[in-house]
């Protein structure tokens, strides 16, 4: 199931990607009289109960909503946490000159951090070494604490195409990372949100990353140094993984940081980031003069 969250006239909304479009989950719920979820959220926090409530909705008369005129939100939009793992592909830590990781480097991202599919991203004044990452993003549906590797995939919800934009100069200004990363708009996720049912491997699946239709990255989830299902059960060792909770699992080769000439990201630049099987997630960087004028994170010009 493709589960996608997005505006209305109501406030936020969600429905399910199918072959005749997007199904209006809640309009459809209420034409029909029958109770559902509120949005995705209470969806994975209500597990294979809220799948089902999700379903019996879906055999009823569907309200369609043209995928053109959708306002995307994130598919999630509140989680506990956002944890990010640097570093996890080999090739990616060659090119930018670290060790090969003996365990898995974490940071942490923010809901203020997460973006939607076609939402501009705002470019901060002081940010002039931007990069993307295209990343495999995994969503947990249980409450998890200290699980083993076997154990680890059966408490994931579903995954997401995601892009760890960074800011270089700013995350190599110390040794933590987190103030070149956690910035406003940083986290974009999406389109939609595939539960974990029609993801069987997650180690086998082709990433990619476009800036302005230039292929910048292409690599496969299978390269990744620590597996999903190590860095989840890694991170439960220390910490209880909640519902809802989002996992940044790394990027492949191909950023900007690990090129020889390099020209930094900028105003106006479109990326796209797909990973197979999630959709296609695309972002446009818009350039503010500071911070105070970024008030919203999506501006038009």
């Amino acid at each position: 199931m493709k589960l996608v969250s997005f505006y209305s006239t109501n406030g936020l909304s969600y429905g399910v990607k199918t072959k005749d479009g997007l199904v209006d989950v809640q309009a459809t719920a209420a034409k029909a009289g029958v109770p559902v979820s509120k949005d995705v959220e209470e969806v994975i926090a209500k597990g294979k109960e809220g799948l089902r409530e999700v379903e019996s909705v879906l055999s009823y008369a569907p309200v369609v909503v043209p995928e053109e005129e959708i306002l995307y939100a994130p598919p999630v939009q509140n989680p506990g946490k956002i944890i990010c793992v640097g570093a996890n592909y080999r090739a990616h830590a060659k090119e930018a000159d670290f060790p090969i990781p003996e365990f898995p480097i974490y940071f942490a991202k923010f809901a203020n951090s997460l973006a939607a599919h076609e939402e501009e991203v705002v470019l901060p004044e002081f940010v002039d070494q931007g990069d993307y990452e295209v990343e495999l993003v995994v969503v947990i549906g249980q409450k998890t604490h200290q699980v083993s590797p076997f154990e680890a995939l059966e408490r994931v919800f579903g995954y997401a195409t995601g892009n760890d934009l960074s800011a270089r100069k700013e995350q190599f200004r110390s040794n933590q990372w987190m103030f070149g990363k956690a910035i406003d708009g940083f986290a974009p996720l999406g389109p939609h949100l595939v539960t974990a049912d029609e993801v069987p491997d997650p180690q086998n699946l082709t990433l990619k990353c476009w800036v302005n239709g230039e292929l910048r990255q292409h690599a496969n989830t299978k390269d990744m140094i620590f597996s999903v299902a190590t860095i989840i059960s890694d991170l439960s060792q220390i910490m209880t993984l909640e519902p809802g909770d989002v996992i940044y699992t790394g990027t492949p080769e191909g950023v900007i940081l690990g090129m020889e000439h390099k020209e930094w990201l900028k105003n106006g630049d479109e990326i796209v980031c797909e990973v197979e099987g999630l959709g296609r997630l695309e972002n446009r960087l818009v350039k503010v003069k500071n911070l105070e004028e970024a008030d919203e994170t999506t501006v038009s010009f």
